[in-house]
């Protein structure tokens, strides 16, 4: 499935969108920043202050709470953002029996320090993670519990406000992969059907029939333009086209993106079109309050700008069907390791990401089922190899045992026998700041993991 466009099929494109990198994160960042790039800076004074009120800022350092993760690397900068799927207003009719906000896409946007490079990774909505304890801003907190990771933020908005959603959203992603997220953007489903009806529509080049009373759509195969609800639910499907994944959405809204970015280039031109499309993308535009306004969008664009193109890395987190691991569950996929971490530890050290190598690297998952481990205590608190025997296998992974450690130990440690080694890394990526080395007198064919002091349980991965 494809956005395309004829000038780039009659220059010989495979039928692929194939804006630059730089066209793609411009848009993503919540479609706004694409526009101050445009021509914000040109404007009237009026139209300058009349856009800068549209976007709404929500503080969620309150909601958040003071246990998050450090800051390796100052200087840079870690953006979540959230497509939202309000079901309040003109956004009621998507969903059935959704009375909270909906998460259609997550994604961060790091920028280093050096603004030499960028990345952004896409995290799967159907991921199977942990979301935590959540302000849900109705007086309430949610409970721990395992759930598909944009539930987060249909927790954090059962109130409707937009901070507590993505203080929810921030948190959970904050907790798995130990990124500190800096801001976040959140962009409202009505103001992109607003921006794409402002560029008369984006064509896109089905390959095969499209049917989906879901995502309320219908479309025969072949290039056509879409606008409005039709192509909110392009981007919105899922059952009923390719393999029903939402890897395969997370390629299709980029593909979608890059086409309403290269268009948006081409056609707003006139002020009547650049208003109009600069309305949507603002009014559509909920962030955090640093970078609620057009100055701070228009400077992050502007660092954006300067980033060459081969140095823009796309990434969606490693993973691999949950399936794999618990045979009932065939709609959740889970995040494979030790990749997944080799990813997030990557960015928050400010390193720039191989997509190359970790793409191979993740070509051949190890379940997390196929990972054996006996759990010791060396603590010496009663009752802690249970606990953590019970984290590992809510992640996947197959505990043998449990019993305590010949003696007390104030560090985890991760040991495995000779053939284990890819496993034992596998479970220290789960484990932050442990590292598995090999025992070379070990008889048994299991990795062994001896609970020290420093380990907190909740800390898992």
């Amino acid at each position: 499935m494809s956005g395309t466009g004829k000038r780039r099929r009659e220059s010989g494109d495979t039928g692929k969108a194939r804006l630059t990198r730089r066209g793609r994160i411009l848009a993503w960042s919540a479609g706004v920043t694409s526009a101050v790039v445009l021509g914000v800076a040109g404007v009237g004074a009026w139209v300058y202050q009349d856009l800068n009120n549209n976007i709404r800022s929500a503080d969620v350092d309150d909601k958040i709470g003071g246990d998050r993760p450090e800051n390796l690397s100052p200087g840079s900068k870690n953006i979540l953002v959230v497509g939202s799927d309000s079901r309040d207003g003109a956004n009621a009719k998507y969903g059935k029996d959704l009375t909270t906000m909906q998460s259609d896409t997550l994604m961060v946007l790091h920028v280093p320090a050096n603004r030499k490079w960028a990345a952004v990774v896409s995290f799967p909505r159907d991921s199977w993670v942990e979301i935590p304890a959540c302000d849900k801003g109705d007086g309430s907190t949610s409970d721990p519990h395992h759930a598909k990771i944009n539930e987060a933020f249909a927790i954090g908005g059962s109130g409707g406000e937009v901070a507590g959603a993505a203080a929810c959203s921030i948190k959970t992603v904050e907790e798995h992969t130990g990124l500190r997220i800096d801001h976040f953007m959140s962009v409202d489903f009505q103001g992109f059907k607003g921006m794409v009806d402002a560029l008369d529509g984006i064509e896109v080049c089905p390959e095969e029939a499209i049917h989906s009373k879901k995502a309320r759509l219908d479309m025969e195969p072949g290039c056509q333009t879409v606008g409005g609800e039709k192509a909110l639910g392009y981007v919105r499907v899922r059952y009923g086209v390719g393999d029903n994944s939402d890897i395969g959405r997370i390629g299709r809204q980029q593909e979608f993106m890059d086409a309403l970015a290269e268009k948006a280039q081409d056609k707003l031109t006139s002020p009547n079109a650049l208003y109009g499309f600069l309305q949507s993308a603002t009014k559509s535009l909920t962030t955090d309050p640093d970078l609620a306004g057009i100055k701070p969008l228009y400077s992050l664009a502007s660092e954006l700008k300067g980033i060459p193109s081969d140095r823009l890395t796309f990434l969606t987190v490693p993973n691999y069907p949950r399936e794999a691991d618990v045979a009932t569950d065939r709609a959740n996929v889970v995040w494979q390791y030790p990749q997944a971490a080799e990813l997030f530890t990557s960015l928050a050290k400010d390193r720039e990401v191989d997509k190359k190598r970790l793409e191979a690297d993740a070509k051949d998952p190890l379940y997390a089922s196929s990972v054996r481990v006996q759990v010791l205590n060396g603590t010496g608190v009663s009752g802690l190899a249970a606990t953590v025997a019970g984290k590992l296998r809510e992640a996947g992974l197959t505990v043998t045992g449990t019993g305590n450690a010949p003696e007390t130990t104030g560090t985890t440690t991760v040991t495995y026998p000779a053939g284990l080694e890819k496993s034992a890394k596998a479970l220290a990526a789960r484990l932050p700041g442990v590292r598995a080395t090999q025992a070379p007198d070990a008889t048994a064919d299991v990795v062994t993991l001896v609970v020290g002091k420093d380990l907190d349980p909740d800390g898992i991965r």
